[in-house]
């Protein structure tokens, strides 16, 4: 983890002596030998995790760098924060005479020798002590070096399971014979060996689907309690129950299933106290065919659970066949899963062997493969790695995932350490994890390079790797939500506890996840405070508790998502002025909240402001639009919120603007259509629009020059069949190199004329839904030189739209899936309830 520290500092070290500062001028001599000294160490460092799991002195010596390292990044934040303050004045003479700073330059000073002594110092020790020479010249600090360009997406498509199949099948036929009472389905074996994979592909089969009326996926683990349980169970029937207690939540439960065929699966469960299962299982119907599938590691608890010995499912290893498939599938993804190099497969193989034919494992070192260079002599150094840690630990699960830990980049160390906060089985969004890596400086920028593409392309890093678990996707495949397995959960959390990352009981370290039972003192080490709910759940934040939140002074990244709060939010962060270092500040869904606080007004490094679900929030402050470093602001779904203040065209940094509501003309202290010209770097934008006054005559061009915008989403809710807005949306030009359009209650019968392959030469993803569309434009079907290049497609919610698949499809050629549901008119549709739940057409099932 030294080594990620290192890297982050580095960077923003590079980043704030380009500036032309008189306050970094004067400390310009001791941040470039502290530049240098860990320049000097960097190669070393890069091995130092795997020396210290072995040495107790290099243990030792990396916890004091660690230390050092952070306490040089809070001066230089405080040095870029004096060179704010510099900008208010004009005159040199008066900043070098000012009295008012010179504590702060004399003691600044005096730290930053004091720092680089210890380093020297360090230095010295690792060189003559630990017996391991270092370089004499200084290294290139560009860790986009170890960016491959395959990462920039998802390569594997985690959907696939190899070897599984005919445990799958087992359970089915089980499942199909159920009939009277409830059938109790057991799947135990040891850790990684694949028992969620089996049971949720035996849960999202379509037959399975079909045959049974309610489908309840519920991951116990070992934390859990009855309760959470419960609402757990009612959250799959669509019932967010909150005040309800145990008896009641029983009760609805029960009516729910009653008359109704239902499978329950119970994921990972380890108590062998099942006296909260046998209450709730005393509470559901029985009969109808209905079948509970328990998966566990423990045979006693499937056992005690009602499992009967003819229904208890063993799986075994991965063939050695399977396990090779599996593997290449992985490590080859780029090359469509074949070994395109004869050279690797005898060492790959050798790997693969290592991991026993568990899956996880196989993964976890395939993942790594897929990130290294198709070179022998680097595929020979992992394998002997791996032997490495075989050698320390039997466990080739485990090992395997020490090893992907060990060949991480630096920076993609600390983004990966970031998943320790985070309970069991917690479901996490992509953009929590990207916003807070953006916040924490986690993020390698170069060259100007959009900061949430960078970000994504970390997040598909891990991905990538396996160490991330897909949940949900867009209707397109991008990956929206994922969780980790308890496995990897065990590694990351030992990993941020031994470098004071993060810990379980919350004390002296620098990321904290918010909890309703927290009692949280004040920490001044504190970098990031970030709610972790599962889904579903909320955070309950007593007031004294919330209070000591703007106490961390440090702190670079703030979420407060989904918290109730037992008073107003504004008055508990009235003093939310002095984290003068925030840059990522999330109360989306929070409650209640009206407005913002008044001393937001001093953040102004913030780059991520997420206020999103505040359905009472009324107004942002206008000094939001005084924030230049701002790349993300999002006010989607805040209902009352009539406009965005005036002044959004200054922040040009901005690259997500989410919820903007345009003001009409008579609301003059809002935000016009017309600033959106000045938003260049803009590359998501969603607008919400109600009339026609929302767009003047001479602004209905004001998105045709925003080169670099990707996704664009226009909601019309609540225009009811505006035939003015109609007129003017059908003049909102899109610019020509749009990747991705969603339009929402879009009040005209017939498509807008500028929705066509001409005008929207490389569109790939269109998505329709909850509007008046009967018909599409003529000019959308192109002509006989032009096709859409569409291949992901959404229509949902068209109760009027009554084209047919077939022209459809032929006009779209490059078509890969197709969502489509509640659209009785559509004709042709080769899924079947069309009209009603829909399905997904995907071109290589329907192939001719």
């Amino acid at each position: 983890m030294v080594d990620a520290v290192v890297t982050v500092f580095l960077e923003k070290l590079l980043g704030a002596l380009s500036e032309e500062s008189r306050v970094f001028s004067e400390f310009r001599d001791k941040f470039e030998t502290l530049q240098s000294e860990l320049q000097l160490m960097q190669s070393f460092l890069k091995d130092a995790e795997r020396l210290k799991r072995k040495k107790e002195t290099v243990r030792r010596v990396m916890a004091n760098l660690r230390e050092l390292i952070y306490e040089a990044e809070d001066i230089l934040a405080d040095c870029q924060l004096q060179s704010r303050d510099d900008g208010l004045f004009s005159s040199g003479w008066f900043m070098c005479t000012n009295p008012f700073k010179l504590p702060f330059q004399y003691q600044t000073g005096k730290s930053l020798g004091e720092i680089n002594r210890k380093i020297a110092s360090i230095k010295q020790d690792i060189s003559s002590y630990l017996g391991v020479p270092l370089l004499n010249q200084l290294e290139p600090i560009n860790a986009q070096n170890d960016l491959m360009p395959r990462w920039s997406s998802p390569v594997y498509d985690h959907t696939q399971v190899v070897g599984l199949e005919g445990d799958a099948s087992k359970l089915k036929e089980w499942l199909f014979e159920a009939d009277k009472g409830i059938l109790a389905i057991g799947v135990v074996g040891m850790g990684g060996l694949g028992k969620t994979t089996i049971a949720q592909k035996v849960f999202n089969d379509r037959k399975i689907e079909e045959h049974f009326d309610r489908r309840i996926w519920v991951s116990v683990s070992q934390n859990f309690s009855e309760e959470q349980i419960m609402r757990s169970m009612l959250r799959n029937l669509g019932d967010a129950s909150v005040g309800d207690d145990k008896g009641e939540l029983l009760k609805k439960i029960n009516e729910y299933l009653l008359g109704k065929r239902f499978l329950i699966v119970m994921d990972d469960v380890w108590s062998l106290d099942v006296t909260w299962w046998l209450r709730i299982y005393e509470a559901l119907p029985k009969g109808n065919g209905s079948s509970i599938i328990i998966t566990t590691r423990i045979e006693k608890v499937a056992q005690k659970m009602g499992v009967k010995e003819a229904r208890l499912h063993r799986p075994k290893c991965l063939s050695k066949d399977d396990s090779w498939l599996l593997f290449q599938k992985i490590a080859f993804a780029a090359d469509g899963g074949e070994c395109m190099h004869p050279e690797l497969e005898n060492v790959g193989k050798e790997i693969v062997e290592k991991c026993k034919g568990l899956p996880l494992a196989i993964k976890a070192v395939g993942g790594i493969m897929l990130c290294k260079p198709s070179r022998y002599h680097e595929w020979r150094r992992i394998a002997d790695h791996f032997r490495d840690e075989l050698a320390e630990n039997d466990n080739s699960v485990m090992a395997s995932l020490q090893l992907s830990y060990d060949e991480l980049p630096s920076y993609l160390k600390s983004c990966f350490l970031c998943l320790s906060l985070y309970p069991e089985d917690c479901v996490i969004t992509k953009d929590q994890l990207v916003h807070w890596w953006l916040g924490e400086g986690f993020i390698p920028l170069r060259n100007g390079r959009s900061a949430i593409a960078a970000g994504e392309d970390c997040f598909s890093g891990l991905t990538n790797r396996c160490l991330l678990e897909v949940v949900d996707k867009t209707y397109h495949g991008t990956i929206s939500t994922c969780k980790i397995h308890d496995m990897v959960r065990d590694v990351v959390i030992k990993m941020a506890e031994d470098d004071a990352f993060f810990n379980t009981e919350g004390k002296n370290c620098r990321h904290l996840g918010i909890a309703s039972s927290m009692a949280q003192k004040a920490n001044h080490k504190l970098r990031a405070l970030l709610s972790t709910t599962k889904t579903g759940e909320v955070n309950k934040i007593a007031s004294n508790t919330a209070k000591k939140f703007c106490k961390s002074r440090n702190l670079r990244a703030m979420d407060l998502s989904r918290s109730i709060f037992d008073t107003p939010l504004s008055g508990l962060l009235h003093q939310i002025g002095v984290l003068q270092h925030l840059t990522y500040l999330s109360v989306s869904n929070t409650h209640p909240l009206v407005q913002l606080p008044p001393s937001l007004d001093k953040l102004s490094n913030l780059q991520v402001l997420d206020a999103s679900y505040c359905q009472n929030l009324k107004i942002l402050p206008p000094c939001i639009m005084t924030f230049k470093k701002l790349r993300v602001l999002d006010a989607s779904h805040c209902g009352s919120l009539e406009y965005l203040p005036k002044g959004l065209g200054r922040l040009s940094n901005l690259e997500v603007l989410l919820g903007f509501k345009p003001a009409k003309s008579s609301q003059l202290e809002g935000c016009r259509i017309g600033e959106l010209r000045n938003l260049i770097r803009l590359r998501t934008l969603g607008i919400r629009l109600s009339c026609s006054d929302e767009i003047g005559d001479t602004e209905v061009n004001v998105l045709v020059n925003l080169q670099e915008l990707q996704h664009l989403s226009i909601s019309c809710f609540d225009s009811h069949g505006n035939n003015d807005l109609t007129a003017k949306l059908d003049k909102l030009f899109p610019p020509q190199q749009l990747h991705e359009l969603s339009l929402e209650f879009y009040p005209g019968k017939i498509s807008p004329s500028w929705l066509n392959p001409i005008s929207l030469p490389i569109l790939r993803y269109l998505s329709i839904s909850s509007g008046n569309v009967a018909r599409m434009n003529e000019k959308f079907w192109g002509n006989d030189n032009t096709v859409w290049k569409i291949e992901g497609l959404l229509l949902e919610s068209l109760s009027d739209f009554e084209e047919e698949w077939e022209r459809l499809q032929q006009v779209m050629p490059a078509l890969r899936v197709v969502n489509v549901s509640w659209c009785p008119e559509l004709v042709s549709f080769p899924i079947e309830n069309v009209g009603f739940r829909g399905g997904v057409w995907k071109e290589e099932v329907h192939k001719s």
